[in-house]
């Protein structure tokens, strides 16, 4: 029984009267307390404190930012390894890698991969150009059209009817995506919660895959109002699960929300609320809603999965890697390369990736392109007549002769480059030089400097992008 009135003996060396009179009562002294009571603001219920400054997630091995998901993305950022290298060393190291025990499955994968790796000057530019257009899904006439109005437009209800066009648009072009994450969702729910339940999730889970199957949205979103939903809100009310399951209901009910957001009636509703005003009627008017669709259907991105075969084999592979058929060593690697691909398409990333591995005139050649389109964008925010400023970050591992960096920015016709490379090439500076100035030139740009020098470190991301540590183009969402 509790000894809340301390009449009883105390124990040897449990004596908390006593304890509570040697501490200290100074005014001065550190009681090392947080979430201290302030009238202005909030407190946390817990002990943890939001007060850090920007170093704290900086260095390696500290805490992630609790304030910023952005701070959070860039700690990721810099931690991250090098996609280029790691690559290189897992295709060079290929045959080492299978001999020491790598399954038949990511083993095949793996080469095929490679197959697709010798390329000529013409499969280069089809395999840069389809990566290039394969990752834009706001891409055509009609986007450059509504972010034309969006920037022009001086009414706020036009710019959230444009808003709320492209959010029901990118969620009915990912219904085959978000369909795939909620029965995932739903499978590891059945693993994390009593068998008793899970057979039943189990069940209505694999129904609802037949009812995805059949393209019966209403029916689909039937069930999951209706049925899951309701047996999920029933089994939290009598177990009161505060575990792991909690975490994926809650992912399961954002997919469900994006899943009744991407309907065909939706999106065209969108579309007619578009229309009806007058400063875009003019432009959309002979948008119809079966040249909607049918463009949705025709375009690269829609067209992607079943054409990047590279995409699809690399993506196998990976699979196949963390579900550990190819050892520990495999899965640890490929790890690190999901980890990079994930964070150099985050939405906090404002650059379009591409990613290289080719064999080039009988030499393997990994590399990775950042480009920002709009470093300087001179025509929209400061009505300053000169075009916009292109910038470019190609990274490159070339067999026998190292890794390069090589940073070119364009404006208009205008070109600036900087190589930076091993010893052999800075030694060459001048044959370097004159071979770069012959390309642009023939291409028909100016060159306004190229400068060749030795790699001291690699460049990183953020130095020659400084909007990605700005956060220019990103929402820093708060916590």
């Amino acid at each position: 029984m509790a000894n809340l009135m301390g009449v009883t003996n105390p124990v040897s060396g449990q004596d908390n009267a006593n304890i509570n009179r040697q501490m200290p009562n100074s005014p001065g002294a550190n009681q090392n307390i947080q979430n201290a009571p302030n009238l202005d603001r909030v407190s946390r219920p817990d002990n943890r404190t939001e007060q850090q400054t920007a170093g704290d997630s900086t260095g390696p091995g500290k805490a992630l930012r609790y304030d910023s998901n952005f701070q959070a993305f860039m700690q990721k950022l810099r931690a991250t390894p090098e996609l280029t290298k790691t690559l290189a060393q897992l295709m060079l190291e290929y045959k080492t890698v299978v001999s020491s025990g790598m399954q038949q499955g990511i083993a095949q994968e793996m080469s095929q991969l490679l197959k697709m790796l010798p390329m000529d000057e013409k499969q280069l530019a089809q395999f840069l150009n389809q990566q290039l257009h394969d990752g834009e899904r706001f891409n055509g006439p009609l986007f450059n059209l509504l972010r034309e109005a969006y920037a022009q437009s001086q009414t706020e209800t036009i710019k959230a009817d444009i808003l709320q066009f492209l959010k029901r648009y990118g969620d009915y072009t990912s219904t085959e995506h978000i369909q795939g994450n909620i029965i995932r969702t739903l499978t590891n729910i059945s693993r994390n919660i009593p068998a008793s339940y899970g057979s039943q999730l189990l069940s209505l889970a694999q129904q609802l895959g037949e009812t995805f199957a059949s393209g019966d949205r209403a029916s689909a979103l039937k069930m999951l109002q209706g049925k899951i939903i309701a047996f999920l809100a029933n089994y939290t009310e009598k177990t009161h699960d505060m575990g792991a399951s909690r975490t994926l209901i809650s992912q399961l009910a954002l997919d469900i929300s994006r899943f009744e957001n991407g309907s065909t009636e939706g999106l065209l509703q969108s579309l007619k609320q578009l229309v009806s005003h007058s400063s875009l009627k003019g432009r959309l008017g002979n948008l119809t809603p079966e040249a909607l669709l049918n463009f949705i259907r025709n375009s690269d991105f829609a067209k992607a999965p079943q054409e990047n075969h590279f995409a699809n084999h690399l993506a196998q592979t990976i699979h196949h890697a963390l579900r550990g058929d190819g050892g520990l060593e495999a899965q640890e690697t490929f790890k690190d390369i999901l980890q990079a691909l994930l964070i150099n398409e985050s939405v906090y990333m404002p650059l379009k990736h591409m990613l290289i591995p080719a064999e080039w005139q009988d030499r393997m050649m990994f590399s990775e392109l950042w480009l920002d389109p709009d470093a300087e964008d001179n025509m929209h925010r400061g009505g300053d007549p000169r075009d916009n400023t292109f910038r470019l970050l190609f990274k490159l591992d070339i067999q026998g002769l190292g890794f390069l960096d090589i940073v070119m920015a364009s404006r208009g016709e205008e070109v600036e480059l900087l190589v930076s490379g091993p010893e052999e090439i800075a030694q060459s500076a001048n044959i370097v030089q004159g071979e770069m100035n012959r390309i642009l030139t023939e291409n028909g740009l100016k060159s306004k400097g190229v400068q060749v020098v030795k790699m001291q470190q690699p460049l990183t991301l953020s130095a020659v992008f400084p909007k990605i540590a700005e956060g220019e183009n990103s929402l820093n969402v708060q916590i």
